[in-house]
């Protein structure tokens, strides 16, 4: 395994249904991202759409959609591996909530959530996989949506898959936060691996996120969260074994 990684969760302020406008500003992630040499760029739940039930819809996306050949370009010039929260077809009425990812040699995976919120089910379908990994320099990264990491048979499966690295992009709101950074806490110290938080850092979908995303060194230690709210950039590096940790203010326009 190299002696460096660097990773980094995007916290971002989606504008509700508007996919266009959401990948430019996650383009400003990125290229911020890619300033600090970033190799992994992780961002919250339905970052693409913002998470809002009778929207995403109208926003279902994937892999080949050439709103997204902005996010694929960067991707392959920076040598970044980009997770995307995205409604993703899942052949009726109701998409995936999802992970999109695309890899620097233009290639791409998915990830769909598997525990679904109360009420989600109503307007998206559940995925069928408890766990899926994509491979980073070396390291093994699980994917996790919000209402996954609520279920430990989640954490344990990723654990059970070899994961390095627990990656979970989510909406947190500020009243539901302290019990799920538990959570995460606790998964990271039972199972020996990182745990990377990204959240939402303004309201989406009625909820008033809490934005303060966040990284556990494996152990469980906190190393690092966001102030608050706002579009905020916070990066982990790992050298010779240690962690350190960085937040950037993302300029907004």
């Amino acid at each position: 395994m190299d002696d460096s990684f660097c990773i980094a969760a995007a916290q971002t302020c989606s504008i509700a249904g508007d996919l266009e406008h959401n990948v430019q500003r996650h383009c400003a992630q990125v290229s911020l991202a890619a300033e600090q040499g970033v190799q992994l760029l992780l961002f919250p739940e339905l970052s693409l759409s913002g998470y809002e039930p009778e929207q995403v819809a109208k926003c279902t996306t994937g892999a080949q959609d050439p709103r997204l050949a902005p996010l694929h370009s960067l991707a392959q010039r920076h040598d970044m591996t980009l997770v995307l929260g995205a409604p993703l077809d899942s052949g009726t009425d109701r998409p995936h909530i999802g992970a999109l990812v695309l890899f620097p040699d233009g290639s791409h995976s998915h990830y769909h959530k598997h525990h679904l919120h109360t009420g989600e089910e109503r307007w998206s379908t559940a995925g069928q996989a408890d766990s899926a990994l994509v491979r980073v320099a070396g390291r093994n990264a699980a994917l996790a949506i919000c209402a996954d990491i609520t279920h430990p048979e989640h954490a344990l499966a990723a654990a059970r898959n070899g994961a390095d690295l627990y990656l979970a992009g989510v909406l947190l709101s500020k009243q539901g936060y302290a019990a799920d950074m538990a959570h995460l806490q606790r998964y990271s110290a039972e199972h020996g691996y990182a745990v990377l938080l990204s959240n939402h850092g303004a309201p989406s979908g009625g909820y008033d996120a809490a934005g303060r995303s966040a990284f556990w060194a494996p152990g469980g230690q906190l190393l690092a969260a966001t102030d608050g709210p706002g579009e905020h950039l916070l990066v982990v590096r790992q050298r010779h074994g240690e962690w350190t940790a960085s937040s950037f203010a993302v300029a907004s326009y």
